[in-house]
C-alpha cells in the first residue's frame, strides 16, 4: 500500500508541475484531475484562445496492477524518465500509448 500512495504522490507532483507552465495572461486554464479512488490522473487545458475553444488532454496517467501507465503524453518531455528520476523503477512504468507488441522494445514494462 505504501508503494501505491508513493506513486499517487509522484503523479500528482508531476502533473501539478506541468500545470504551472501556462502563460499568466492566457485565457486557457490548466486543470489537474486526480481520481484517487480509481487511480486516473489527467492534466487538461480548458478555455479560449483567439476566439477559439481550447479543450484537450495534455497528460493522462493511470495506476493499474501496481504500475504507472502513461496513457497519453501530449508534451515533448519524456515523462517516463521524469518518473524514474522521482524514484519509480522502469519495470513499474508502462508506455500505454505504444501498441502492446512495441512495448518490448522500450526500456519500460510491457504491461
Amino acid at each position: 500500500m505504501a508503494k501505491l500512495e508513493e506513486y499517487r504522490e509522484y503523479i500528482k507532483q508531476l502533473l501539478t508541475a506541468y500545470s504551472h507552465y501556462e502563460k499568466s495572461d492566457s485565457e486557457v486554464e490548466a486543470q489537474t484531475i486526480f481520481d484517487t479512488e480509481h487511480d486516473h490522473y489527467q492534466l487538461v487545458y480548458v478555455g479560449w484562445q483567439n476566439k477559439r475553444r481550447v479543450y484537450g488532454c495534455v497528460l493522462h496517467l493511470d495506476i493499474k496492477n501496481g504500475k504507472i501507465w502513461i496513457q497519453h503524453n501530449g508534451t515533448e518531455a519524456n515523462v517516463g524518465d521524469e518518473l524514474v528520476a522521482l524514484g519509480v523503477p522502469k519495470q513499474d512504468i508502462v508506455l500505454g500509448f505504444h501498441a502492446p507488441y512495441k512495448r518490448q522494445f522500450t526500456d519500460f514494462a510491457v504491461g
